[in-house]
């Protein structure tokens, strides 16, 4: 039935049609999450505790749907997150994402684990964008990664903060995934079963991790697992003074990406930040912990009228946009939602996974009798 991105019509359907094509190893580190992961799936269940209150009779056949969010005007109140290693689920990588997110008047981020690189997006990619950075024990790479992004005009940065250690996942270990990929009998028959991503793999640009390829080995000619690259490589030393500089070097738009307590919502603001990003690395880090959408009121309640408040961790349907947007978050975000796309079907699957998801919230909007995000408040919503 999920033969062809044109059967998908949401982003379970995706889902199903990304594990068709894509070797198991390469699956599952996108579909997994840490531990038992109990906090990926609460990501998704939490925006099932509410629910939406229409008013009908309100004449509304036409809305805007627009926000502004870290400077920066998009035309849907969801962009797309920056996630790692992208060419491994399709060729185009975060270039077909970029191009997507472009076509719909979105953000589009870029990781530091990209592998396109910031010079290549910035050619071809218009639309707002944003860099993600990963602070490593390498002050040469982190000073480099900043000067390109700021070279290459990218608009905003954010800074992720949640990765002290590297989150247990599970699934890669019992899977063997690393990258660059290191095949094992186990996983070889897998990979031979599906031969159109190997071909694809084979026949395109070699894979790197651009930003990374000259400066560590992990990653660009040794194999290691996500979870390794978190320990060994990026800076667990991290604190607010060292965020703090990197927000006064950035001298731009900053978002702090990892916040999950109002305590450390309300220190983002005391070192200058534009925005933070109610995020707990959708499930891949901390297993058990509180979802976005849990802490979302508290975090808006106390830093939302000094900063922008952007909810990332489950979203899969425009219903769950609007709970965010009428908790008073600005903006949504999210990775897997366009992952599963992408591997499904490239550019093409990622539009149109994102018109789906604008069609959702255009439509939604209209049941609920608002023509504008701006008018989506909590009376909107119902706890149980």
């Amino acid at each position: 039935m999920f033969g062809s991105i044109n059967n998908c019509h949401n982003v379970k359907d995706f889902r199903k049609l990304a594990k068709r094509k894509l070797p198991s190893p390469i699956f599952h580190y996108i579909d997994g999450g840490s531990d038992d992961e109990v906090t990926y799936r609460r990501n998704t269940e939490s925006f099932e505790k509410c629910d939406l209150i229409p008013d009908v009779l309100s004449g509304v056949n036409k809305v805007d749907m627009s926000t502004t969010v870290m400077g920066q005007k998009i035309d849907m109140p969801l962009y797309c997150a920056p996630t790692a290693l992208q060419r491994l689920f399709h060729p185009d990588g975060e270039m077909a994402v970029g191009k997507a997110a472009q076509k719909y008047g979105t953000m589009f981020g870029l990781s530091s684990l990209g592998t396109f690189s910031i010079e290549d997006i910035a050619r071809e990619i218009k639309t707002p964008k944003l860099f993600q950075l990963y602070v490593h024990k390498d002050e040469g790479l982190n000073r480099s990664m900043l000067d390109k992004a700021k070279e290459s005009n990218f608009e905003a940065l954010a800074l992720t903060v949640d990765t002290a250690a590297g989150g247990n996942r599970e699934r890669d270990l019992y899977t063997g995934f690393t990258y660059p990929l290191k095949l094992s009998f186990r996983s070889m028959l897998d990979f031979v079963l599906k031969p159109s991503w190997g071909i694809n793999y084979i026949t395109h640009k070699r894979f790197e991790l651009s930003q990374l390829k000259d400066h560590v080995a992990e990653g660009t000619s040794i194999s290691i697992s996500v979870g390794d690259y978190f320990t060994k490589l990026l800076d667990d030393k991290l604190d607010w003074k060292k965020a703090e500089e990197i927000n006064k070097y950035w001298g731009k738009p900053f978002a702090i990406k990892g916040i999950m307590s109002v305590a450390d919502a309300k220190k983002a603001v005391d070192i200058g930040a534009s925005a933070v990003m109610v995020s707990n690395h959708g499930g891949r880090q901390l297993d058990g912990s509180v979802s976005s959408f849990d802490q979302l009121a508290d975090i808006v309640d106390a830093v939302g009228d000094k900063v922008d408040v952007i909810c990332e961790g489950g979203i899969r349907r425009g219903t769950h946009v609007l709970k965010a947007l009428s908790l008073g978050a600005k903006a949504c975000s999210g990775g897997r939602m366009y992952l599963y796309a992408l591997a499904a079907g490239g550019q093409r699957g990622v539009e149109r996974i994102i018109g789906k998801l604008r069609e959702e919230i255009e439509r939604d909007m209209i049941l609920m009798g608002v023509s504008n995000i701006k008018d989506l408040t909590r009376k909107n919503l119902r706890f149980r």
